[in-house]
């Protein structure tokens, strides 16, 4: 098995933008997961460039704010290296409390600003909406975030977690040319109307937690302490009775995992990336030794019957819990 990380393309015409073939999401280097630890994360994220992995995913509400600065901060001097991704809407305030979902023009433009300052950059190279507001017409936010275009500031436009005809609505107003969702072994359920839609569109898919917040790759064996988010009740999966289920499906990437000679972990990061050139998944780590195992599943060749074999032993049905213990800011 060895690592080839190449590139592949979001989105479609005007509206594409080439990145690598797998990216980094940032935010664990701050927040949720345990304790942030900076020094680890700019380690980390210096190290992914060295490997090709430069297509870097933050937002302002990590931290919240701090991880748009610690990004800024490890990027300096190599911003040219990078396809730098970041999202707003999910305001925060300072000391942390959450204040609600805004999309309106007026945040649009100002989060930008904010957020450009705290990266220590011009440009935004792919810019999301990180949920979408129901109480304004995501016309409207689209277009906003289209004179940012227009303006200089940001190059190319995403959704987040939005439903397949929030995506054609936004589309209409402007070319999106990216979508980012969860999707794993374990989270599928996009694959009935989202990914169509994305494909019929020309829009990119970026999967957030390709690895089920570390589920896939194992190394959970019980629900975890106080100071990680996932041992909260925000995270059935890993709570009880559903933990143990999933676990036993965990087991079944484990044995599949050995037969192809890599780790679990890589074995489901090779079948979400199995899934189309146009799927760049954004695994996060704050640690080098995950990221360099993370890079490595560019390298484990999955036949189509693997694929299959791999979907058969993590029947969608049988994942236990929803993925979040509140889905209300989910668009659908």
């Amino acid at each position: 098995m060895t690592s080839s990380l190449t590139t592949r393309t979001l989105g479609s015409g005007p509206a594409a933008l080439t990145v690598s073939t797998m990216g980094l999401g940032c935010m664990g280097m701050s927040e949720f997961y345990g304790a942030p630890d900076e020094q680890s994360g700019l380690d980390t994220i210096a190290r992914a460039l060295d490997l090709g992995v430069t297509f870097l995913d933050t937002a302002d509400m990590y931290g919240p704010f701090t991880n748009e600065r610690l990004v800024g901060r490890a990027i300096a001097g190599r911003r040219d290296e990078v396809q730098l991704a970041t999202k707003f809407g999910n305001k925060r305030s300072e000391d942390g409390a959450r204040l609600g979902i805004d999309g309106s023009p007026e945040h649009v433009r100002a989060a930008c600003d904010a957020s450009l300052q705290r990266l220590g950059v011009d440009t935004i190279d792919l810019y999301y909406q990180h949920r979408v507001d129901r109480t304004v017409p995501v016309e409207d936010t689209v277009g906003a975030m289209a004179e940012l275009v227009t303006a200089g500031k940001v190059r190319f436009l995403g959704l987040s977690e939005a439903a397949p005809e929030t995506i054609r609505r936004a589309h209409a107003v402007h070319p999106i040319t990216a979508v980012q969702t969860e999707y794993s072994l374990f989270t599928r359920d996009l694959e009935d109307a989202v990914l169509p839609t994305l494909r019929e569109l020309g829009v990119g898919l970026v999967p957030y937690s390709p690895l089920g917040r570390g589920l896939l790759t194992g190394a959970v064996t019980r629900t975890p302490a106080d100071g990680d988010s996932r041992g909260s009740g925000y995270f059935p999966r890993f709570q009880g009775q559903a933990l143990e289920a999933n676990l036993v499906l965990v087991r079944r990437v484990e044995e599949l995992a050995a037969e192809h000679g890599c780790t679990p972990g890589q074995l489901a990061l090779a079948w979400v990336l199995a899934q189309g050139e146009d799927v760049v998944p954004i695994p996060g780590t704050k640690r080098v030794r995950y990221l360099e195992e993370n890079a490595a599943a560019a390298g484990v060749q999955l036949s189509a019957d693997d694929v299959d074999r791999l979907s058969a032993a993590v029947p969608r049905d049988a994942v236990q819990g929803d993925r979040y213990g509140d889905m209300s800011s989910i668009d659908d």
